[in-house]
């Protein structure tokens, strides 16, 4: 009896332990990788993308920028400065040269 039973215990607990440890292993690990999963991709993808949005961005800011700041400024400083300077060179030219003429008309009639 003793033998049966030792052998019908051992076999019971063989099965018993092997379909609970199973079990309760899946169970345990699929909650346990769950968790760690979620948590350490989300704390790696949040470091990730910030780093990576961080140099991207950086980057294609600075190129965008200095593009945009090249051409801009140069189509407004070509546009102000043909403005500017024709209404300063009218102005100025009108100015002297009346006033250059009428001293060239005044000193050549003292001498005629």
């Amino acid at each position: 009896l003793s033998i049966y039973l030792s052998i019908y215990l051992s076999i019971y607990l063989s099965i018993y332990l092997s379909i609970y440890l199973s079990i309760y292993l899946s169970i345990y690990l699929s909650i346990y990788l769950s968790i760690y999963l979620s948590i350490y991709l989300s704390i790696y993808l949040s470091i990730y993308l910030s780093i990576y949005l961080s140099i991207y961005l950086s980057i294609y800011l600075s190129i965008y920028l200095s593009i945009y700041l090249s051409i801009y400024l140069s189509i407004y400083l070509s546009i102000y400065l043909s403005i500017y300077l024709s209404i300063y060179l009218s102005i100025y030219l009108s100015i002297y040269l009346s006033i250059y003429l009428s001293i060239y008309q005044s000193t050549h009639r003292r001498i005629n």
